[in-house]
């Protein structure tokens, strides 16, 4: 069921390799990154997205950065790691699990020399590769252990709206939310799926829509603005989607359209849950008025796909790609730690904390 979303192929010397996902579901194509300017525009271009998948091609992409580097001096290969997680940095701003990764490779990184004198700057590189595969195996675990504590709130015969993709092509097996779907099946329990398109690039119709369907998931494709008429029409027992930021309090950031969507489930009386790894979480920001929100290219709203729906003067465009749901709508936050029933700073830190 899982699909290779993106991996590493052979030692320090290899490369990224990773779904296109801009070129579904028409193509399915992998494409290879061997330099640093490659991946950097493949997370930026969203070939590779979602936030479990940004974060492992970070630590993937700090390998290629810093593998070439000539230098025999410890302080010439920090000083060009930290060029490296820098330009790293600039892809995108919102997904935190991007920065958390490359904070980890660099904290790695710092250990080893901590620990010993005279480390071989080869070592740390090739210590460095084993961190980024550890975080990419790492993801593939934590994927199944929400699925599992997910599946549990699914009833049989459960009719779940999801909005975005957060399946297997954006994570390193078969996702957050739709591996709550997922694990559900695998338990017998029959589930059935309304998927908003998610405009404006359509990451539902072309990306979970695809999943679904090649999962054997009975599914049902809707616009954006039907999510209110289905729910009226008491076709959806609960919401599921993933989260790319979570901040202290509970808010969550998720792509745009998501705040919408938890408010109709909230005077529906519909659950909303969150599912995502406790990566996604920053503590360091109180609320979600503080997660930083991506605006991006005009032509994605105005030009989507290569075609004009729009006039070429006189427009302005407004394109953020996430929206921030308050943690009072959220029913619960599906984690691999546990699910946190009515988030709330306190309980989140509970969490966190546990073992």
């Amino acid at each position: 069921m899982p699909v290779d979303t993106i991996m590493w192929e052979g030692g320090i010397d290899g490369k990224i390799k990773l779904i296109d996902q801009t070129l579904l579901p028409g193509e399915f194509k992998y494409i290879y990154c061997e330099d640093l300017p490659c991946i950097w525009q493949a997370i930026r271009e969203l070939k590779v997205r979602g936030a479990p998948a940004i974060g492992i091609a970070a630590a993937m992409a700090v390998v290629v950065g810093i593998r070439n580097t000539n230098t025999g001096s410890l302080n010439g290969f920090f000083k060009k790691l930290k060029e490296v997680t820098s330009y790293i940095r600039t892809s995108r701003p919102t997904a935190v699990n991007l920065f958390w990764a490359l904070e980890r490779m660099e904290r790695v990184a710092e250990e080893i020399v901590g620990a010993r004198c005279n480390v071989p700057v080869q070592g740390i590189k090739e210590r460095l590769l084993r961190e980024a595969i550890t975080i990419y195996e790492e993801d593939k675990d934590i994927c199944r252990r929400i699925g599992k504590n997910g599946a549990a709130l699914l009833k049989n015969n459960c009719r779940v709206l999801t909005h975005c993709n957060a399946g297997g092509l954006a994570t390193a097996d078969y996702g957050t939310a739709l591996g709550v779907i997922f694990a559900a099946k695998e338990q017998d329990k029959k589930v059935r799926v309304y998927v908003d398109e998610t405009r404006p690039l359509l990451q539902g119709s072309r990306l979970t829509a695809w999943e679904l369907v090649q999962a054997g998931i009975e599914t049902t494709l809707i616009c954006d603005n039907m999510a209110a008429s289905v729910m009226k029409e008491g076709k959806i027992d609960c919401v599921i989607v993933g989260a790319d930021r979570i901040a202290a309090n509970g808010d969550a950031a998720n792509k745009i359209g998501t705040y919408g969507v938890s408010i109709l489930a909230k005077e529906h009386g519909i659950p909303f849950y969150v599912a995502a790894p406790i990566s996604t979480f920053d503590l360091r920001i109180p609320s979600g008025n503080e997660i930083p929100i991506e605006q991006r290219n005009a032509k994605e709203v105005t030009e989507p796909f290569g075609c004009r729906i729009a006039p070429e003067e006189g427009l302005n465009v407004y394109n953020p790609a996430f929206d921030v749901t308050p943690a009072k709508y959220i029913e619960a936050i599906i984690t691999e730690k546990g699910v946190i029933l009515h988030p709330d700073k306190e309980k989140i830190r509970l969490l966190l904390e546990k073992k």
